[in-house]
């Protein structure tokens, strides 16, 4: 994507995130994205469109807006948390941003982030479990169960409804909430908010903010929130505790992730001043795109960084974050599982 698309497409979500009035006249088109919608998932949910039924359990996490969310934080929070507690859990990806010779990919922490995709990669560094991309979600997920996973974890899959699953879990940014609440292209939803009323739990991550204008369902919903874990020096893998800064300041920090600004105020809580750069989501990387005119360290987020071990300079640095949920979360998702046995 070009840097004058790219401009383009930032205008635009940021604009759909606040309300701006200048999309008002995309109003129509929304209107009808969101019917279009509407009447795909009721051919679904009717048995007028097949959806093929995986022997196990089937976990979707998604979303109903653009731009990040924290859907792969919680994927690696919820294959930790089976794992804890027996399961044999396998995560299946579309694997955005890459392209494999044949699929389904298995994924492992060596593979290729060209055919891979960002997020595949880093839940694979992650979790060390099985993971494999597909654009084809079912084939993906037949795969990981041949190889013994008793249990499905699909990332950025709600509206991918060929493949039927048990608990839908959809995660909404707590800065920015549904936006200026329509539908594509007049704003930022994938489909209608009355969407939220029919999945098993929404996931706020981020404390929520009372001033945006959002549905009711979201003010009871859970409240996630991604904890900076330590820093993790580039070019070895080594950690360090998050104080004092392994590294001197002032930096700079990159990302290309769907909500940047989110990562920025992390850092800056942390102590940590620069220049930020903010880049496109799913940002390809080259070795011009991490050259600054000095020496100063570079920090960037965990999926950045599995596209950047071969290009970026030594002093570079990642802030490794977790997702930490509430008891009461466990508890619920402990029953809806043991009642799926």
């Amino acid at each position: 994507m070009s840097l004058a698309k790219r401009t383009l497409a930032e205008r635009w979500l940021q604009g759909a995130y606040q309300g701006s009035p200048w999309l008002s006249p995309l109003r129509p088109l929304g209107a009808l994205y969101q019917w279009a919608m509407v009447r795909r998932e009721q051919a679904y949910r009717t048995g007028n469109k097949a959806t093929w039924k995986a022997p196990v359990p089937v976990i979707v996490v998604g979303n109903i807006t653009l731009g990040g969310t924290g859907k792969s934080p919680l994927v690696a929070w919820l294959a930790s948390w089976l794992v804890a507690r027996g399961w044999s859990p396998g995560i299946v990806s579309r694997g955005y941003g890459g392209k494999a010779p044949r699929y389904p990919l298995l994924v492992t922490a060596d593979t290729n982030v060209a055919e891979a995709g960002d997020e595949p990669l880093m839940l694979a560094q992650q979790t060390g479990l099985p993971v494999v991309a597909d654009p084809q979600r079912v084939r993906g997920v037949q795969a990981l169960v041949s190889a013994g996973c008793d249990i499905i974890l699909s990332d950025d899959g709600l509206q991918h409804l060929v493949l039927a699953r048990d608990i839908e879990l959809v995660v909404i940014d707590g800065a920015r909430g549904l936006g200026n609440g329509r539908c594509l292209p007049a704003g930022p939803l994938r489909e209608s908010p009355n969407r939220l009323q029919r999945v098993d739990a929404v996931i706020v991550n981020g404390d929520f903010q009372p001033s945006l204008s959002v549905s009711t369902i979201m003010q009871s919903a859970t409240i996630m929130q991604l904890a900076p874990l330590c820093w993790r020096r580039l070019e070895d893998g080594a950690r360090f505790p998050l104080a004092p800064l392994p590294f001197t300041l002032p930096v700079h920090a990159v990302a290309g992730i769907g909500h940047p600004e989110r990562f920025f105020q992390t850092l800056s809580a942390l102590g940590v001043e620069g220049e930020w750069h903010p880049l496109a989501d799913h940002q390809h990387f080259n070795a011009d795109a991490l050259s600054f005119a000095d020496t100063r360290p570079v920090i960037m987020t965990a999926k950045d960084a599995v596209k950047c071990y071969a290009l970026a300079p030594p002093n570079s640095w990642v802030l490794d974050v977790e997702a930490t949920l509430p008891p009461e979360f466990e508890h619920w998702l402990a029953a809806r599982l043991s009642a799926l046995s």
